[in-house]
């Protein structure tokens, strides 16, 4: 399970974790040359095909639809039984957990860690399959993610100079359930911070809590407005939804407190809102709330040579 690799924790995770799975989506590091199998193949069919492929599980597709998955415990079953003559349909496990193409993924790390599978089918918005994802796609997303800020950082070092941001002001529009654009903020922000060559870890800082918002109003809200102000001295984050509100803003900040919702819930989500890390990563952190919305301000303070 990808936990026992990259520990994702609330309120625990290092800055440079978190910075790695922000603003990316599942499109961009799943696997889209799957290797699916058709409803009426025999079991005997299916296990060759997964021992030449070296695999231990497959979808079951008909015209681009889900249907199932079929893994190496069904086959093993049907052979116990003699059914290996079975069509795949019989023994396949039904309405499998799946992901969306366009959702972070925080979320799909989210998913590895309720769940015992280790691979996940993907589907786009017309529901029709298009990817797997597996813990060693997100591993080897991070990693390359990794190289990439690593050369940055080397051409910034020979050729980088820092430039006074002097006052910016950003508005986000964010909309409920709207996984496509969850990150935006978060993305375009810290682009901003690293083109005037701030300090790694305030960069780090504002991206995690920017981020943090826009997931929050995107799954536990009725969605709202991200403002962010940025200074010489300081970064200044307003965010406000419109509702339904924090029944206990205490509990809420709690570390391992769920406001999760049932339709969250049926996605594999038993975290809460975020509102430990926000905190973490703040110099001042606030936050009032009632059932017309939430508004949360933070601020990030900027070091006077950054």
């Amino acid at each position: 399970m990808i936990k026992k690799l990259i520990p994702v924790y609330e309120n625990q995770t290092p800055l440079v974790v978190l910075e790695l799975i922000q603003g990316h989506k599942i499109s961009e590091i799943m696997s889209r040359n799957v290797v699916s199998v058709k409803p009426d193949v025999t079991m005997r069919e299916v296990k060759l095909m997964m021992k030449d492929r070296g695999i231990s599980g497959m979808p079951v597709v008909r015209q681009k639809r889900l249907l199932g998955i079929i893994s190496v415990e069904d086959l093993l079953n049907a052979l116990e039984d003699g059914l290996m003559d079975d069509s795949v349909e019989k023994h396949m496990s039904r309405n499998p957990v799946i992901l969306e193409e366009q959702m972070p993924v925080s979320f799909a790390i989210d998913y590895f860690e309720n769940y015992s599978f280790n691979r996940f089918p993907v589907l786009n918005e017309s529901k029709e399959l298009v990817g797997m994802l597996t813990d060693r796609d997100i591993i080897m997303h991070m990693i390359k993610v990794m190289n990439g800020e690593i050369g940055r950082l080397e051409e910034l070092a020979k050729h980088g100079h820092h430039t006074e941001i002097g006052n910016v002001i950003r508005r986000y529009a964010v909309v409920q359930n709207d996984f496509k654009n969850a990150g935006k903020a978060s993305s375009e922000i810290k682009a901003l911070l690293q083109e005037h060559d701030v300090d790694r870890k305030i960069i780090r800082a504002a991206a995690t809590a920017i981020y943090e918002l826009e997931i929050n109003q995107v799954v536990h809200s009725l969605g709202g407005e991200i403002v962010c102000r940025i200074s010489d001295d300081h970064v200044e984050v307003l965010a406000r939804d419109r509702g339904p509100g924090i029944k206990n803003i205490d509990l809420a900040l709690s570390e391992g407190f769920s406001t999760a919702t049932d339709w969250i819930r049926s996605m594999g989500f038993g975290a809460g809102m975020g509102l430990p890390n926000i905190k973490r990563v703040s110099d001042d952190f606030r936050i009032k709330s009632s059932e017309s919305g939430t508004e949360i301000k933070v601020i990030i303070n900027l070091p006077e040579d950054s």
